[in-house]
């Protein structure tokens, strides 16, 4: 398995603050990686240590296999793009200006790309139009494509949706499908907005406190929070054993909890769990989402 990023025990602590504590997580290439936690959970902060706007005061990274202490990390960020809080462009430029700026900045030796790259974000039409009278999607865009202007094959987002009116979220996630299908981008999303980040992500990791509670594939998550029945009942000995014989599928989830993945006749279920001598005590429809997974997991909001 190929990583972009990989974190060991990374910790950041602001005198008697922990931002990041022991924070350990794996970022696989082509992937695009959900960042989730609430505000405060220490998602910003790992993102400026990766960009190197700060040192870690523990743990270690690595970016692209390059350790975050070598000499040679520079090169590995110049395979890296990034919009962290809010986008680098400047508001007195248009749309093209600001890219040409970013070009010299690079020192990149021309323009070429740049009118694709505009494309890309559909702000090719946008004219002599200033940043600053730009909408907030399109500012968002534009921070994007300033992020890209060095052709980085790692893309980090923090927030890219926050602040942004439902048609505005839709541009984004389609630009970030865009640039991950068609691109090969991999994406890093830092974002608390569950419901978005659960059409596009293809893994997640949730951190709360600086911590990293759990690292999981979109696959591992939906077998997570799949559609089931949810039985408690008085022992699951005797109810594993009526549903064998039935052909369901089902987990066990304690001894006295399981979830049944079929859709059974709930009068036969019932009857098959009373020969077998198992007491029923409830029973529910279970289907959880992101963000209830989310709570279930750290406790507390989602916000």
């Amino acid at each position: 398995m190929e990583y972009v990023l990989k974190t060991q025990s990374l910790s950041k602590a602001y005198k008697t603050t922990k931002a990041l504590d022991n924070l350990t997580m794996s970022v696989e290439k082509g992937a695009i990686y959900g960042f989730v936690g609430r505000n405060g959970a220490g998602k910003t902060t790992l993102i400026r240590l990766i960009c190197g706007l700060q040192i870690p005061t523990g743990g270690s990274f690595q970016l692209y296999g390059c350790p975050n202490d070598s000499r040679e990390i520079h090169r590995a960020r110049r395979r890296m793009g990034a919009v962290v809080e809010t986008p680098a462009i400047y508001l007195s430029m248009t749309a093209e200006e600001n890219l040409k700026q970013q070009y010299q900045i690079l020192g990149l030796p021309s323009y070429d790309g740049l009118k694709d790259l505009l494309a890309l974000v559909r702000l090719e039409n946008t004219g002599k139009k200033k940043a600053k009278d730009f909408s907030l999607g399109m500012r968002q865009r534009l921070g994007i494509a300033v992020a890209l202007a060095g052709d980085p094959d790692f893309l980090i987002l923090d927030e890219p949706a926050n602040g942004l009116d439902p048609q505005g979220i839709v541009e984004i996630r389609e630009l970030i499908l865009r640039l991950n299908r068609e691109r090969q981008i991999t994406v890093l999303i830092s974002s608390h907005i569950l419901d978005e980040l659960s059409r596009l992500a293809t893994h997640y990791g949730f951190i709360d406190g600086g911590r990293m509670v759990r690292e999981l594939s979109a696959a591992e998550l939906e077998a997570a929070c799949r559609k089931c029945l949810r039985l408690t009942v008085s022992d699951t000995r005797p109810l594993t054993a009526a549903l064998d014989k039935m052909g369901l599928e089902y987990a066990v989830r304690s001894d006295t909890e399981a979830d049944i993945y079929d859709a059974p006749s709930v009068t036969e279920l019932t009857l098959a769990l009373h020969n077998a001598g198992c007491e029923v005590k409830n029973i529910h429809e279970h289907d959880e989402s992101l963000e209830s997974y989310y709570m279930n997991l750290v406790g507390g909001d989602a916000e």
